[in-house]
């Protein structure tokens, strides 16, 4: 059926994602890939619905004899992170993805696969395509823009949906179901400031934190790798109390829902200082490659001379800067006492960049507890207006507070039990599914999670494992079958 990957099953599944793939889906221009959508639906004849925010829904009656079963809503998302390796040329607005297999993976050609969440989308419309799949109502919700903001899930518009299950298919590890997920709010500080001029008889350096593993600030915040803004905080603020260092600039990380990987600033020391600035620079290196030498193989710290600034921070804003930066949390705030190894809330010290004499930090708040969030965006925020920043606060979204009750997670795993002879790993996960938005604007959706097994998402390394995708597709069409009734 596809060129790649036609012969591969189930075929539906596979046609699908190979057509999705020919479809350009950056996250906010998702014409291309909607209209393949919505002809889908159109083509199959059945009821097909774009909502104000693009966000389309396709309707499927039930199998004939199973109209009395509750009506289930298939959800996922139709836009794609879209990263390509340095040197590689790639239009993602016109430029189809070039998957290819690669031994027990399928891959593509430089950039991003997109199967996050590409075979989600190609497993619902094969379910609307699919003659043999016995199933009671169906509802298939594909929302637009969730990469970059969960636009779509936000932005939905209530009434329009009659289900009272919904399955999510972005999950990315097969035998795992998800039934929790956090929410989460950004606090951004802001440092504003009249310049000071450039101490007489000081020397210039660029210092620089690189070489950490950084990852997704939900995912991995419990795996105790380094924060490059906070390691060079530490540094700047010995060397501020130790040698007068001076600061003129600082930069670190480039996302807020990312740990930071590098960090850089330009500083002065009096030239009377020079030789025990650098030593102490060269010794502070070995103490944090030690201190983190298990999870950082990589990471350096180096001060290399540099051109002199033009301008300063004034004393009093870099001492209050530096004092707010190494106060405020970043990490694991607390575990869940519900779900074993699952962080219930965090902080990440994410970004902060100098412009127009301000110096601008962003930080990220996750929890799956409401109130937690509240508690974790106040007490970073508290950090900063005592240090005088100005604050202000991202609009944030809502978490999905696992219920281990649920009737349609007992489905799942009773169905996978019987598929597979095994239990499967139920779960939460300490990063954003829709889920909990969409719950909000329809509460009292009972809602579950899953997919099959993916590595290396929102990157060119991304990969779908070819064996996990039937499986993926016969737990789906067996669960469908065994949907409570009305």
């Amino acid at each position: 059926m596809g060129t790649v990957l036609g012969h591969l099953k189930p075929e539906l599944v596979w046609y699908h994602f190979e057509e999705i793939c020919k479809h350009p889906r950056p996250s906010k221009f998702e014409e291309k890939i909607a209209a393949y959508v919505k002809s889908v639906g159109e083509r199959l004849k059945l009821e097909t619905i774009v909502d104000s925010c693009g966000n389309i829904i396709i309707k499927k009656p039930a199998t004939p004899g199973l109209e009395n079963l509750r009506t289930v809503i298939l959800q996922g998302h139709i836009d794609m992170v879209c990263e390509k390796n340095r040197g590689v040329e790639h239009d993602f607005d016109n430029d189809p993805i070039q998957p290819y297999i690669d031994g027990e993976w399928v891959k593509a050609k430089g950039t991003t696969l997109g199967a996050d969440n590409g075979i989600g989308v190609a497993a619902a419309l094969a379910a609307l395509e699919d003659k043999s799949l016995k199933h009671g109502p169906l509802e298939c919700l594909f929302t637009v823009d969730e990469e970059t903001g969960l636009t779509g899930a936000s932005n939905l518009e209530q009434g329009l949906l009659k289900g009272s299950i919904l399955i999510n298919m972005d999950s990315e590890e097969e035998g795992s179901l998800y039934i929790g997920c956090s929410g989460g709010k950004n606090t951004q500080a802001f440092f504003k400031y009249t310049p000071d001029a450039v101490p007489a008889d000081t020397a210039a350096y660029e210092i620089k934190v690189a070489g950490l593993v950084g990852g997704h600030s939900g995912l991995e915040i419990h795996s105790g790798r380094g924060n490059a803004i906070k390691i060079v905080t530490r540094l700047l603020t010995y060397a501020q109390e130790n040698f007068g260092l001076r600061l003129a600039q600082i930069e670190g990380g480039n996302k807020h829902n990312a740990i930071p990987r590098e960090a850089f600033a330009i500083v002065t020391v009096p030239k009377a200082k020079q030789t025990q600035f650098t030593d102490y620079v060269i010794e502070f290196n070995k103490t944090v490659k030690e201190e983190n030498s298990t999870v950082e193989k990589s990471l350096e710290v180096s001060a290399e001379p540099h051109t002199a600034p033009a301008n300063m921070l004034p004393k009093d804003v870099q001492a209050k800067l530096l004092l707010s930066l190494y106060a405020v949390p970043h990490g694991v705030v607390k575990m869940s006492a519900d779900i074993p190894e699952l962080v219930e809330t965090s902080t990440n010290l994410a970004t902060i960049k100098t412009e127009n004499n301000t110096v601008q930090i962003v930080t990220s708040q996750r929890s799956s507890v409401a109130s937690e969030i509240i508690d974790i965006v106040e007490m970073t925020a508290s950090v900063f207006k005592l240090a005088g920043a100005e604050i202000s606060f991202g609009d944030g979204y809502p978490g999905w507070k696992p219920n281990v009750s649920s009737e349609i997670l007992g489905v799942f795993k009773s169905t996978f039990k019987k598929l597979y002879g095994k239990e499967p790993e139920v779960k939460a996960i300490h990063a954003g599914l829709e889920c909990g938005i969409i719950g909000e604007k329809y509460p009292g959706l009972d809602m579950i999670s899953f997919g099959p097994t993916m590595f290396g998402v929102h990157s060119p390394d991304e990969k779908l494992k070819i064996d996990t995708v039937p499986r993926f597709y016969e737990l789906l069409q067996n669960v469908l079958q065994n949907i409570p009734k009305n």
